[in-house]
């Protein structure tokens, strides 16, 4: 696999350079910005594998990056901010960010949710490739997504959550299993999490399509088109 790079935008010297140095010793290439804008000059030029994005940033806050990246491109970010609350995490799931890390990090936390990201948007598996569900297509090894002929631009996390269901249509897949799949740890994130990227994911099934193929089955997870 080549080198994949990283792009860390953190106005903190000290934690941008921890987070650098952490992900170099991994073999990855680091590319640093200390200010908003300077995050999205590099996002723009070096066309980074992952984002890891402050939200307190000089310039131009960390949401607005997002917002911007997130017009631009589907390259995976994962949030690293002091701000926990609840909301503040399904707001920014909602612009699109893949995954949330809370200030002060655990080292060892990074590089897994770090890996475990690149790991669902790289390596093609010749035993997961092309799914074909109906009018639904789900091609791992391109990352593409089409319903009804139509591209669906999707974020890493939304993928790999669509991938669990189409490898195993009409399975009825619970959110814990789901969460292990596709976070590939066990289970202990806020259950509105993965409800809010699932929504997120029907949405967009939904507007490029006209219909959502996902199946909601109530105190248990979700099914992709279940047995009528």
């Amino acid at each position: 696999m080549d080198q994949v790079t990283v792009l860390v935008v953190e106005d903190d010297r000290e934690a941008n350079q921890l987070l650098a140095e952490i992900l170099t010793e991994r073999g990855m290439k680091v590319v640093q910005a200390f200010t908003g804008p300077d995050g999205l000059r590099l996002a723009h030029s070096e066309h980074p594998d992952l984002v890891l994005l402050d939200l307190m940033l000089p310039w131009k806050s960390g949401d607005e990056v997002l917002r911007v990246i997130r017009e631009r491109s589907q390259v995976p970010v994962i949030v690293v901010s002091a701000r926990e609350t609840t909301r503040t995490k399904i707001d920014l799931l909602n612009l699109g960010a893949d995954d949330y890390i809370t200030k002060p990090f655990d080292i060892d936390e990074v590089v897994a949710r770090c890996e475990a990201t690149l790991r669902r948007v790289g390596n093609p598996n010749p035993e997961r490739t092309v799914h074909r569900v109906r009018e639904l297509l789900v091609d791992e090894d391109a990352h593409r997504v089409e319903i009804a002929g139509c591209a669906v631009q999707l974020t890493s996390t939304e993928f790999g959550l669509l991938a669990v269901l189409a490898r195993n249509p009409r399975m009825v897949h619970s959110k814990s299993r789901l969460y292990s799949e596709v976070w590939e740890e066990e289970y202990g994130y806020e259950e509105r999490t993965i409800n809010v990227h699932m929504s997120n994911l029907r949405r967009k099934l939904r507007e490029a399509g006209g219909h959502d193929p996902v199946r909601t089955v109530w105190g248990i997870g979700y099914t992709l088109l279940p047995q009528e």
